[in-house]
């Protein structure tokens, strides 16, 4: 199971020499204590990978009759016990919340579903959908068509289904006809063909798309970045960018967002919180390589000079170092 949701370029890994219910009881004194013990809590759940983490809950419960979720919410406040939560969350479950969340209330955050989406695999998407159902007891899909519209919705429909491509095997010659498609599709057409684009960008594999955007420079002289800017728009428009981007590179991707939340007024912590813990046992060395290469400056110093506190310390534990 927990195979989909580790890579190889993560910042936590299985913490050597591990013992549940040891942590489990240290969790315990640090939440019933007169006043958090802050640190304890943050050495334990930044240091351990997933994995363990719910092993840690299965004991907590087991060994106090308790949701370790429930006392950390009644105990912690604010964006840092959104991220404690966040960590003792299984990956698909905390995805699915996310999604949630990108759809309650009024207006829709296009950017963060667009951003699950779009980098999520097929396989975890699957797990994704099945999560959200268990809780929500509504399928992923009713939401998301209830929520959007239009060609976006069906794009976004696509994604959800989990049908992309995962094979690493690159058909050259499908490359070829797949850009001959976009091109016919789009540069050539008076007008566009908005589900031929939905049709290769949602259910090709990445290595195949980048052979076919190649392609595609090839026929039309010009990239499929330019080509999507100037036939298509709104968030079916952002919407394709991003899986070209993803499709490229997903950690610069992601970088690209990180930069996105920590810059200029205020910080958005909801994409913070997401992309450190969903990326953390899977590619956040490598985001944290783009975000450098990128900003100019390190993730870690970008965090240091945002955020405070023990939120603070705790997203620079995540981050794992400095560059």
């Amino acid at each position: 199971m927990a195979s989909l949701w580790v890579g190889h370029r993560g910042t936590v890994r299985d913490y050597p020499g591990f013992s549940p219910s040891v942590d489990a009881e240290a969790i315990r004194k640090a939440i019933r204590g007169i006043g958090t013990d802050e640190k304890t809590l943050i050495s334990i759940l930044t240091e351990r990978s997933n994995a363990q983490r719910q092993l840690i809950v299965k004991e907590y419960q087991a060994a106090y009759e308790k949701k370790l979720k429930d006392d950390l919410k009644s105990d912690l406040s604010g964006n840092f016990e959104h991220l404690m939560v966040a960590l003792v969350t299984p990956p698909a479950m905390f995805d699915a919340k996310q999604l949630k969340k990108s759809m309650k209330g009024t207006g829709t955050d296009e950017d963060a579903l667009i951003e699950i989406l779009a980098t999520r695999t097929s396989r975890q998407m699957k797990e994704i959908s099945q999560a959200y159902y268990t809780v929500y007891k509504k399928s992923l899909g009713d939401d998301i068509s209830s929520e959007t519209s239009g060609d976006f919705r069906k794009a976004l429909l696509t994604l959800a289904d989990g049908r992309r491509d995962e094979s690493l095997k690159v058909d050259e010659q499908l490359a070829k006809k797949d850009a001959q498609i976009l091109y016919n599709a789009g540069e050539k057409k008076w007008g566009t063909d908005e589900d031929a684009f939905t049709e290769i960008l949602c259910l090709r594999s990445f290595p195949q798309l980048k052979r076919t955007f190649d392609e595609y420079r090839n026929i039309s002289q010009k990239d499929i970045e330019d080509s999507i800017k100037g036939e298509l728009s709104g968030h079916f428009e952002d919407l394709l960018l991003a899986i070209v981007h993803c499709a490229r590179n997903v950690p610069a991707f992601l970088a690209e967002r990180l930069h996105g939340a920590l810059k200029g007024a205020g910080t958005d912590e909801f994409t913070l919180n997401r992309i450190m813990v969903s990326r953390s046992e899977i590619d956040l060395l490598d985001i944290r390589a783009e975000f450098k290469k990128r900003c100019g400056y390190s993730l870690y110093s970008a965090i240091k000079s945002d955020t405070s506190g023990d939120y603070e310390a705790a997203l620079l534990k995540l981050c794992g170092g400095d560059d």
